[in-house]
């Protein structure tokens, strides 16, 4: 018994026609834009026929019924969200990492290498020093949970892992923008979202002054104040804290700094002015970041650092002995990734970055994320230029956040937003996601596709003007 193809030849055959229909779809990737899918597809995703047919039908299948019916992200005028689009680099390693079906857990492979190789080139960027440690995670949001506990693991202590936090009451800060990953991993961590305060933020990101007094509030109350979270690109403006300011004042008030980096971060990479937003995370404590955002490789792949390995390393570590290292053999290899995380089983993420970075290098993944942001300025300056729309806020790296008539009431405008969302996606000329800021319900543009050109952008706004006149 084996489940292995019967056929190896009518294998290789199905699976090099669906590599083919993969080809196909990935090199007209402008004609694939989002689109419901049928209710017949949807029936025929069922398990309760249609089973155990083999490879071939099955490659016939997935190249029919599944590939067509993504969200449309690898669209060049896709700017819904923040989402990424895929590399060609990413579709080989991909081929690569199922074929050898490696577990990032630990033991001495080539996968755990490429995997240290991979953090020890991010340290580089974000200017971390040598001993900090990292692991690849499925986004930021797992990273941030990461982070957190071992924030809380240098507030509490060691005990804190066998006993929990106590009476202990810790606090945390962060803007109000902050992305709600943070408020998730202090619930999950038994903190409770409540102890997440949302500070006021200015055009220059979270006000200081007001960051200052809230922890003063805390403390006075009986409060334990533990993390002071920075966003590198707030999920609705995009907005950037200042982090040489939060790193001053964590530094006096003794707080870990942790810094949501999810595509913000990769501001590193590019050119000026955009790399100056993110002056000072390297003083940070943890680092949050995602490669599946702006730096395009496929889902999931995200990445948390953090400064201190040994607090990293003291806040997970737990190995019974059927998981006890060896000098020697496969259970060599330490230190293990299951140390400085929650996952035992973990995939191959890391060769996803390492083959982008191979075939394309930093320069040139820098230069995709720097027109992005070019982009997005352009788009702001369309939106200046209309007569009838009006920004929302300022543009500050890769997000342009307006409305479509700013001649209409607040609710109007809303209203107007939102349908020109929907048909927009309906039509596939453009995916644009919305926000509410203050009152008014916006368009939000996260330009995060290597693809995006300036004619798209142009297309785009030209379709919200006439989407707009149509009503």
């Amino acid at each position: 018994m084996t489940l292995d193809p019967e056929n190896p030849e009518a294998f290789r055959r199905a699976a090099h026609r669906l590599l083919d229909a993969c080809l196909d779809q990935f090199e007209a990737a402008r004609d694939h834009p989002w689109q419901p899918v049928p209710q017949a597809v949807r029936d025929g995703y069922r398990l309760d026929h249609g089973l155990g047919v083999g490879e071939a039908e099955l490659a016939q299948r997935l190249a029919a019924e599944v590939l067509p019916h993504g969200t449309g992200n690898t669209h060049p005028r896709f700017f819904g969200w923040v989402h990424g689009t895929g590399l060609a680099s990413g579709l080989m390693s991909e081929l690569v990492a199922a074929t050898m079906n490696a577990n990032l857990g630990g033991r001495d492979h080539g996968a755990v290498d490429i995997e240290r190789a991979v953090i020890d080139w991010a340290r580089s960027v974000f200017g971390f020093p040598q001993g900090s440690s990292g692991v690849m995670v499925t986004g930021t949001s797992q990273a941030t949970v990461i982070a957190l506990a071992c924030a809380r693991m240098r507030a509490l202590g060691p005990d804190c892992r066998a006993h929990g936090q106590g009476g202990a009451w810790l606090t945390a800060y962060a803007g109000a923008g902050v992305h709600n990953a943070a408020k998730k991993a202090l619930e999950l961590l038994g903190l409770g979202g409540d102890n997440l305060r949302a500070v006021p933020e200015t055009a220059a990101g979270v006000d200081i002054a007001a960051l200052r007094a809230a922890i003063a509030a805390d403390r006075a109350a009986g409060a334990r104040p533990f993390a002071i979270i920075g966003s590198a690109g707030t999920v609705d403006l995009g907005r950037f804290d200042d982090f040489h300011a939060l790193a001053d004042l964590a530094q006096e008030a003794g707080l870990w700094l942790h810094v949501d980096g999810a595509f913000g971060a990769w501001t590193r990479l590019a050119g000026a002015p955009w790399r100056g937003l993110t002056d000072g995370i390297e003083r940070a404590d943890s680092l949050a970041c995602d490669f599946h955002k702006w730096m395009y490789v496929p889902y999931d792949c995200g990445m948390v650092l953090v400064r201190d390995e040994a607090e990293h390393r003291a806040t997970f570590a737990a190995r019974p002995s059927y998981l006890a290292g060896q000098s020697r053999g496969l259970a060599g290899g330490e230190p293990w990734f299951c140390d400085y995380g929650t996952d035992l089983s973990r995939g191959n993420r890391a060769l996803k970055v390492w083959a982008a970075l191979v075939a394309y290098g930093p320069d040139r993944l820098g230069a995709a994320i720097t027109d992005n942001c070019a982009r997005a300025a352009q788009m702001g300056a369309l939106v200046a230029g209309d007569p009838h729309m009006a920004l929302i806020a300022p543009v500050m790296s890769n997000l342009c956040v307006f409305t479509a008539d700013a001649r209409l009431d607040t609710v109007g405008q809303s209203a107007l937003n939102t349908r020109i969302a929907q048909d927009l996606q309906l039509s596939g000329e453009a995916v644009f996601s919305t926000v509410t800021i203050g009152d008014v319900t916006g368009l939000r543009a996260a330009i995060t596709n290597h693809r995006t050109q300036a004619q798209d952008v142009d297309r785009a706004i030209a379709a919200v003007a006439r989407a707009r006149d149509a009503r």
